[in-house]
């Protein structure tokens, strides 16, 4: 059998092992833009970054493409931090989220999405949820305010965050019709969803030009705790779990 006849019955078979669909190395670089202005004046802001970007193929052209749950994503917490901020995962993926602060954290989510309370876990431990279906998931712990993350699971294998200038590259996909969706933490429900639209990708095409957004501020600064309540001014732990 020639060598041009063997390539792609190999690649063939490595999707059928790996139980995920083909993407052709011929696929599309799609680029685009995210502009953030103040929703108030309108002008531009400094940082165009962590804007997510997917593509939802349409149509005919649309793939049958499965989660890679296999793989295990993480969320660290460090420093009363979360990293990353922003998590993108498939849906069926599982997210740890390991505690490598010398004291308790307690992640949870209550808002749309996936929601769960991990409840109080020591340092050096760790705990996992399955995102087992799309949408944004706002995470906090309830004994830290400033820690905030959130992951956002998707269909399609189609997505990028864009950089501080806002440029955005989505790599390797199929010529067809897609649904274009943007999110930002600092843009409110409605704005992201006018932002909304459908192109054709081509190699005649392969851009979606600009996405401009107007932003809110930090939508989440005065968010409540898991019990829907204000968190207590001062240490963050009266309770003693938490340490300098």
């Amino acid at each position: 059998m020639s060598s041009k006849l063997l390539r792609p019955l190999a690649i063939a078979s490595l999707a059928l092992l790996t139980g995920s669909s083909l993407v052709w190395a011929e696929g599309v670089t799609v680029r685009g833009r995210v502009n953030l202005v103040s929703a108030v004046s309108g002008k531009p802001t400094a940082d165009n970054s962590q804007a997510v970007v997917w593509l939802t193929p349409l149509g005919d052209g649309r793939v049958a493409w499965k989660s890679a749950a296999s793989g295990h994503f993480r969320l660290v917490q460090k420093n009363k931090r979360f990293t990353p901020h922003i998590l993108v995962v498939p849906v069926g993926a599982v997210v740890d989220f390991p505690n490598d602060d010398p004291f308790f954290h307690n992640v949870f989510s209550l808002f749309n999405g996936k929601r769960f309370d991990l409840g109080l876990y020591e340092a050096g431990t760790t705990k996992a949820v399955t995102f087992n279906s799309p949408g944004i998931s706002y995470i906090f712990c309830n004994i830290h305010p400033e820690m905030s993350a959130v992951v956002v699971a998707t269909t399609t294998p189609y997505y990028a965050l864009s950089g501080n200038a806002g440029d955005f590259v989505i790599a390797n996909v199929p010529p067809g019709r897609y649904r274009v969706n943007v999110w930002h933490e600092r843009c409110l429900p409605e704005t992201l969803k006018s932002a909304t639209r459908e192109v054709d990708v081509s190699e005649a095409a392969p851009g979606v030009g600009e996405i401009r957004l107007p932003e809110s501020g930090d939508l989440l600064a005065n968010h409540k705790n898991k019990f829907g309540q204000r968190y207590e001014p001062g240490p963050s732990s009266p309770l003693g779990y938490d340490q300098p």
